[in-house]
C-alpha cells in the first residue's frame, strides 16, 4: 500500500497519537479524561480530518469481536454468581504448605481462570483476595502480585476468549478454538511453569516457610479483617469486599444448632446452661440465646450470634429453607453445565461470537429474574473503547504508514527461519509495549498472515499463534504492558485494609527478563497442527 499525501499522514499520524497517549497514560494532566473517552476521540478526529469516511468507520468496526466479548462477559459474571471465583480461592489458601507453595498455587490458579475468563477479570476477583492471604501470613505482597499479573498474562494466551488480542486474531484468522489451544497449549504450559520458577529464584529467601500457615484451618487466630473463603468479589472493575459468613455455622466454625437445641427464638425450654471456662462455671451473660452441648459443656453464644445464627421458628420454615438451598445448587450446576456447553460448541468450531452470546442469554432466561443487575456489570466502557480503537487503527492503516514499516522488515521476519522468527517476535514486542497489544495485533496481524501465506498454509497458521503468544506475554515486560498489570497495581493500592504500591521499576526488574526467557521458550513450542 503506498503512502498517502503528506498532508493526510500528518493527520492521521497525528489522530492516532492523540488516541495512543490517553491509552497509554489516561490521567495525563492536559486531558484527563481516560481510556475510553480518549479512544473515541481518536475515532472521531480520524473522521473529522478525513482521514476516512464515517461509512469507512461503520465498516472498521467487527462486531463479532464485540459479540464475543461481551457474551464471555456476562458469562463471568455468572459464573461469579454461582461462585467459581471462591472456589477459585479457596484453592488457593486450602493446606497451604507455606509461602513457596502459596506462591505457585497463585501462578496455578491465575493461569487455568484467566484461560477461561480472562485475564483481566481474573485480575479483577483475585487481586485482593491475595493480597490480604500474604498480608495476614507475613509475607511480601510484591511476588504474589507479580505472580498473579504475570501467570494471567501467561495463561490467558492459551485460548481465543483468554484476552482481547486473542479475540481479534481468531476472528480475523478463522483459526478453530482447538486448533488454536493445542497449537499454543504446551508454550502456554511451559511458560507458567518457568515464570513460576524465575519468581522463586528472585524471592526464595523472603518466601519464608515458618511464615505462612493454613488460612483455611487458623480462623480463629487471624485478626477480624480475615480472608474468608467465600472472600472473592464481584467481576467489576472495583476492590473486592468482604462476604457474610455463610448462615449454617458459627464464628469458631462449630455446626449451628437444630430445632431441639435453641433457646431465644426456638420452641425448646431447655433451660440455657451456664458457660464453662477454663473449667470453672461462669454465668451466662445478658442476651445468651443458642446453646450446644459439647459433653457436658454448654456452647453460649452473644445476642449478636443468635441474631445472625438463629434457627428456625417451625419445621415449616427450615423446609422452607431447604428447599431453597437445593434450588440454588441446581442453578449453580446449570450455570457450571451451560458453561461447559459453550466451551464443546467453541471446540466444535462452531462460531465463537453466537456461541457467547447464546450461553449468556441461556444464563439470563435459565436465572428467571430481572437481568439488569448482572448486565450492569458487564464493562461497557471497554466494548466502547474497542470500537473507538478499530476505528482509529483503520485510519492510521488507511495512512500507509504501516504497511510501509511492514514492506521494510518483511525480508527480515519470515517464519521459516529462525532469525526470522527472532526479528518478528522482537518486533511484536515492541510494538505491543509502545502501542499496546490489541491495536499491535490489528496493524501486524494480516500482513504477518499474508507474508507467511506465501510460504504455506501451515506457516500462515504459525504466524497467527506467534502473533498471540507474543504480543500476548509481552504484556509482562512492563507494568504499562497490560491492562490486567493495572487492574492488579491500581487494586493493591487502593486496598483500605492491605495496600501496596508495586512501583513500574520494581515490575521491570522482574518483567524484561521473565518476559524474554518466556516469549523465546514458547517460540521453540508453538506448532500448528
Amino acid at each position: 500500500m503506498a503512502m498517502e499525501p503528506a498532508v493526510k499522514v500528518a493527520l492521521g499520524t497525528a489522530a492516532f497519537g492523540i488516541f495512543w497517549v490517553l491509552a497509554v497514560f489516561p490521567a495525563v494532566p492536559f486531558l484527563p479524561i481516560g481510556r475510553t473517552a480518549g479512544s473515541l476521540l481518536g475515532a472521531m478526529l480520524m473522521v473529522l480530518l478525513n482521514v476516512i469516511t464515517a461509512d469507512e468507520a461503520y465498516a472498521a468496526v467487527d462486531l463479532p469481536i464485540l459479540g464475543l466479548l461481551f457474551g464471555t462477559m456476562v458469562v463471568s459474571v455468572y459464573l461469579e454468581r454461582a461462585d467459581m471465583f471462591r472456589h477459585l480461592g479457596r484453592a488457593l489458601s486450602w493446606r497451604s504448605q507455606g509461602g513457596k507453595d502459596l506462591l505457585l498455587r497463585t501462578c496455578a490458579v491465575s493461569a487455568l481462570a484467566s484461560a477461561l475468563f480472562t485475564n483481566d477479570t481474573c485480575c479483577v476477583v483475585l487481586t485482593e483476595f491475595i493480597l490480604k492471604i500474604a498480608r495476614q501470613n507475613n509475607l511480601p505482597p510484591k511476588p504474589f502480585l507479580l505472580a498473579l499479573a504475570s501467570s494471567a498474562n501467561i495463561g490467558s494466551a492459551a485460548t481465543p476468549i483468554g484476552n482481547p488480542q486473542n479475540l481479534v486474531i481468531a476472528v480475523q484468522s478463522g483459526i478453530s478454538f482447538g486448533d488454536f489451544v493445542f497449537g499454543i497449549l504446551p508454550a502456554t504450559l511451559v511458560g507458567v511453569v518457568v515464570n513460576a520458577a524465575i519468581l522463586l529464584c528472585l524471592y526464595w529467601r523472603e518466601l519464608s516457610d515458618d511464615k505462612c500457615v493454613d488460612v483455611s484451618s487458623h480462623h480463629d487466630a487471624l485478626p477480624a479483617e480475615v480472608v474468608d473463603e467465600d472472600d472473592v468479589t464481584s467481576h467489576r472493575f472495583s476492590p473486592a469486599t468482604m462476604s457474610h459468613p455463610r448462615r449454617g455455622r458459627l464464628p469458631d466454625g462449630s455446626v449451628l444448632p437444630d430445632a431441639a437445641g435453641c433457646h431465644a427464638h426456638c420452641s425448646c425450654d431447655d433451660p440455657v446452661k451456664p458457660a464453662s471456662v477454663n473449667g470453672d462455671a461462669k454465668a451466662a451473660p445478658d442476651g445468651v440465646g443458642i446453646h450446644q452441648r459439647r459433653g457436658s459443656a454448654a456452647r453460649v453464644t452473644t445476642k449478636e450470634e443468635e441474631d445472625e445464627y438463629c434457627c428456625f421458628n417451625s419445621a415449616e420454615e427450615k423446609e422452607a429453607a431447604m428447599d431453597e438451598e437445593w434450588k440454588n445448587r441446581l442453578w449453580k450446576t446449570c450455570v457450571y453445565v451451560i458453561t461447559f456447553g459453550m466451551l464443546v460448541a467453541l471446540l466444535l468450531g462452531l462460531n465463537m461470537s453466537w456461541s457467547a452470546i447464546t450461553a449468556a442469554l441461556a444464563l439470563i432466561v435459565l436465572d428467571f429474574k430481572d437481568a439488569r443487575p448482572c448486565l450492569e456489570k458487564v464493562s461497557y466502557p471497554l466494548l466502547l473503547f474497542f470500537c473507538g480503537m478499530f476505528i482509529t487503527v483503520d485510519g492510521f492503516n488507511k495512512t500507509g504508514i504501516p504497511s510501509t514499516f511492514w514492506e521494510f522488515m518483511e525480508p527480515y521476519a519470515r517464519i521459516d527461519t529462525p532469525t526470522g522468527v527472532v526479528i518478528l517476535a522482537l518486533v511484536i514486542l515492541l510494538l505491543s509495549n509502545v502501542a499496546s497489544n490489541v491495536p499491535t495485533v490489528l496493524l501486524l496481524g494480516a500482513r504477518v498472515a499474508a507474508s507467511a501465506a506465501a510460504i504455506s498454509p501451515a506457516a500462515e497458521t504459525n504466524a497467527w499463534l506467534i502473533l498471540a503468544w507474543v504480543s500476548t506475554v509481552a504484556g509482562n515486560l512492563s507494568l504499562l504492558g497490560s491492562a490486567a498489570n493495572l487492574i492488579v497495581c491500581e487494586q493493591a493500592r487502593r486496598s483500605q485494609q492491605f495496600g501496596y504500591t508495586l512501583s513500574f521499576f520494581s515490575h521491570l526488574q522482574f518483567g524484561f527478563p521473565a518476559t524474554l526467557i518466556v516469549t523465546g521458550i514458547g517460540l521453540l513450542l508453538i506448532r500448528s497442527n
